[in-house]
């Protein structure tokens, strides 16, 4: 395209050049390039006399002044708006000195033709995306590979805007995503590389999974999970629950672009959703003062120093003892030997700076049916497959066992009571355990069952059956267990006649409960094949008889599915 005489003013008085043609969305706005905005200048400025509403012509000072094709400065008053800009590309135009010096600097996207961008400029997502109209980018030239060309502002009253630095990103919900970083704009043309295609993994309509709701973060910052089950726990910088089993670990994956994608208004880290980026830098911190808040923005440094974050977690938020923290940083260049001071007002003293890789989307990458988490992402435990990997905050692989669930379907909800259990013989199997010191106290607060005597497929947390010396089986929730001899349980009282003696039943309850959706279920660490035995009874308004089953619990998890036949 070329300058379109009509669609432009030139003001004698004031030096204004100004672009008044049909808007982008209009019925046939204009469009030109650096050079060519030159060279019509020129043409006007070699006039005998001006006229109409290009006021410029050969007795005027020179308007422009041309370094290359793509680098433009316009002289004296000479000067173009925001409006302006948006309708010239390929190129740099400068303008103003001193106070008043302006840069709007050229950028041109190599990627398919349809790709949707973004710009974050000053810690901020661009709220005008003007360059998208049309469904692809403006100014494309397909030939080159090219889908965007278009100028932004990078200076402006004499001072850069964040250094003239840039990052680009392209986050079309059920695309894949991309980042690309310009470190400080030159004059001329600056590149970015994003592209986009569809995403196999991320085909769910995003009305559907904006109402997943049930995945929450539970832990904002830093998160101790023993996701390899080693009972040594890592650290991350949350605690991601994917609603499992109601929700797959793809689901969650899909959620968690939704969470980030353009236009979102959902909040992470106290961040908008479409600039959180995940952790950026690690910094090793002199300990400070005051209490550090996760999540918290975060300032350091002045003039060439200077810069902004957002705090995403730290190793411990007494200040008086913080040897790491965690960040996005947001404007500016990273903390080096300077002070970091919390909105909260804590405070330490940066020391070694580690950037860390940024994953497109933040979450990862899903296979479709397993994570491979992006550094620092923690997912809690029951949630993920031997199939998942994930990164700690050390940035090391840590691979999950294989946690399986077992799920009993066709239940009625407030009616149902289902148990399940260890088979023995297509019955429970009541003395799996067997209970190794008495419990008569009125303050009991283990169980203990003989060494090693725990099965290895045993669930961190769950329910234990006690046979009482009056033959009843007492229901006790257990929320920790050693692996080897104990259970531990909430203090209670095993006084007559709630005692036990040493010898009696002792056997797991893995579903023991009236049911409160149409399936219950329970996840534990897969060891090897292990028969249940099911039960489920309503002897209610609509009563129906007794359904006994068996099912296997296996590498994949299992299933069973309640047969409801009335008993009327």
């Amino acid at each position: 395209m070329a300058m379109v005489d009509g669609d432009w003013t030139i003001t004698r008085s004031t030096g204004n050049i100004r672009y008044i043609g049909d808007d982008h969305g209009g019925a046939s706005p204009s469009y030109a390039t650096v050079i060519q905005f030159h060279r019509w200048l020129q043409d006007f400025a070699d006039q005998e006399v001006s006229s109409g509403d290009d006021q410029l012509d050969i007795t005027d000072a020179t308007p422009s002044e041309r370094s290359t094709d793509n680098i433009i400065t316009l002289k004296g008053s000479y000067n173009i708006d925001d409006m302006a800009a948006e309708h010239l590309y390929d190129g740099s135009i400068i303008q103003g000195t001193g106070g008043t010096e302006e840069y709007y600097d050229g950028i041109v996207n190599f990627g398919n033709s349809d790709v949707q961008i973004q710009i974050i400029q000053d810690g901020a997502v661009l709220s005008d995306d003007w360059w998208n109209f049309g469904g692809g980018g403006l100014n494309a030239d397909a030939t080159a590979g090219i889908s965007h060309r278009f100028m932004i502002k990078t200076r402006t009253a004499g001072a850069d805007i964040d250094g003239r630095r840039l990052i680009g990103t392209s986050r079309t919900f059920g695309n894949t995503y991309s980042e690309f970083k310009i470190n400080g704009t030159s004059r001329g043309n600056n590149v970015l590389a994003l592209t986009d295609s569809n995403d196999l993994n991320n085909e769910t309509a995003e009305g559907t999974v904006s109402g997943w709701t049930g995945i929450t973060n539970t832990t904002e910052g830093y998160a101790n999970i023993d996701v390899d089950n080693n009972s040594v726990d890592e650290y991350y910088y949350s605690e991601w629950n994917t609603n499992q089993p109601t929700r797959s670990i793809n689901d969650f994956y899909e959620r968690m672009k939704w969470l980030t994608r353009d236009g979102s208004s959902s909040t992470l880290y106290g961040l908008n959703g479409e600039l959180f980026r995940g952790i950026t830098h690690q910094v090793a911190i002199t300990p400070g003062t005051g209490t550090w808040v996760e999540p918290e923005s975060l300032s350091w440094g002045t003039g060439a120093t200077a810069g902004t974050g957002q705090l995403l977690a730290v190793d411990d938020t007494d200040a008086t003892s913080t040897s790491k923290l965690w960040l996005q940083l947001l404007t500016g260049v990273p903390p080096n030997a300077n002070t970091i001071t919390g909105n909260g007002g804590a405070t330490g003293t940066a020391g070694t700076v580690t950037e860390r890789t940024i994953s497109t989307p933040f979450i990862g990458v899903s296979t479709g049916s397993a994570i491979i988490g992006a550094y620092g992402v923690g997912i809690e435990k029951a949630d993920l497959s031997a199939a998942d990997k994930v990164f700690d905050l050390n940035n090391a692989q840590v691979l999950p066992p294989n946690n399986v669930t077992f799920t009993v379907f066709g239940l009625e909800s407030g009616e149902d009571r289902v148990l399940v259990t260890n088979d023995a013989s297509s019955n429970i199997d009541y003395d799996q355990m067997t209970l190794g010191v008495t419990l008569s106290g009125p303050a009991e607060n283990t169980v203990n069952v003989g060494t090693g005597n725990i099965p290895a497929d045993t669930p961190s947390t769950g329910q234990l059956r006690v046979q009482l010396d009056d033959g009843r089986y007492r229901l006790v929730a257990y929320t920790a267990h050693d692996g080897d001899d104990e259970f531990t349980i909430a203090s209670s009282d095993w006084q007559d006649p709630d005692d036990a003696t040493a010898g009696n039943n002792v056997f797991l309850a893995y579903i023991d409960k009236l049911a409160a959706a149409a399936n219950e279920a329970f996840t534990t660490v897969y060891n090897s094949d292990r028969t249940l035995f099911i039960r489920v009874r309503d002897g209610g308004g609509t009563p129906i008889k007794t359904f006994e089953t068996t099912g296997t619990l296996g590498s994949n998890g299992g299933s069973a599915t309640a047969i409801r036949t009335p008993d009327v």
